[in-house]
């Protein structure tokens, strides 16, 4: 079988899960796996065959797509931020609009304008890591924290930090117990991609996220969504500095209620920011 036949049975197999733009991108990352070819070279090597061995890994790669287990989790890596992670299901596959977060925190801190009191970072929820290891990795300077509640995603964090040559400190906390508790030394900077998808919106949802993805880490009841907002922002003001900053991604639907929160319990100079897609998915206060 030539490569392009092989994109093609791709689409096909995958078309009961996947739309087309989908089905060619798994595609594209299976074949940079398995055999170490980029998308360009790629186009240069449409018409080569196939040796039967490397046919035999992307027939099994398909036998489980189909099943609708998320390709990362089949591989076990996934890339953010220009670093690769392990994942698997007990922590979330991280996307590229959390990517456009971390950019946001990098750039404001090394924004002149900036002046960060202490250096000392923490991300609630950690998961994979994922957040908190490529802040260190740009911002080596901070003395970086992950807290999750959940022990293998700490396992998991911690194998990332080890794989990406970072030290981050990481430790089991459940917020939602833990909000009015006061550490010995504040943070300049707290960030959190906490759990915001309600009920109602979970119907809509891709079945292979359904299925595999821990939803501890993605749900919140229809009447309380911002529970975890509400929390972490306690946390915050008793935790961040005098000007400290508290980034957050955000449900799109609740953009100016988050604001409205943040401002409710002190915050000022709110930035409500959209992603790529333009939605609104991410927002900073300063206490």
């Amino acid at each position: 079988m030539k490569l392009k036949e092989l994109a093609i049975k791709f689409n096909s197999e995958l078309s009961a899960l996947y739309d087309v733009a989908e089905s060619q991108a798994l595609f594209l990352m299976a074949l940079e796996q398995l055999l170490q070819i980029k998308y360009n070279a790629y186009l240069l090597k449409k018409e080569e065959t196939l040796a039967a061995n490397d046919l035999a890994k992307f027939e099994d790669l398909l036998t489980e797509l189909i099943t609708g287990k998320p390709i990362q989790y089949i591989f076990g890596e996934a890339h953010f931020f220009g670093l690769s992670f392990k994942v698997n299901p007990e922590v979330l596959i991280p996307r590229p609009e959390t990517e456009e977060l971390v950019d946001w925190i990098i750039k404001t801190v090394n924004s002149p304008q900036l002046a960060v009191g202490n250096k000392r970072l923490l991300d609630i929820g950690t998961g994979s890591g994922c957040i908190a290891i490529a802040l260190k990795k740009h911002l080596p300077q901070f003395e970086v924290e992950g807290l999750d509640i959940a022990t293998p995603s700490l396992d998991i964090a911690k194998e990332n930090a080890e794989l990406n040559k970072v030290e981050v400190g990481f430790w089991q906390q459940d917020i939602l117990q833990t909000q009015a508790v006061k550490s010995q030394e504040p943070y300049a900077i707290i960030v959190s991609n906490p759990p915001y998808i309600t009920q109602t919106e979970k119907e809509s949802m891709h079945q292979n996220v359904l299925a595999n993805e821990p939803h501890r880490a993605l749900f919140v009841s229809n009447e309380k969504p911002l529970v975890f907002y509400e929390a972490i922002a306690n946390f915050a003001v008793l935790n961040l500095t005098e000007g400290g900053l508290l980034f957050f991604e955000i449900n799109e639907h609740l953009g100016q209620e988050t604001v409205d929160l943040l401002k409710h319990k002190g915050f000022n100079h709110i930035e409500l920011r959209k992603d790529m897609q333009g939605k609104d998915r991410m927002i900073c206060g300063r206490l």
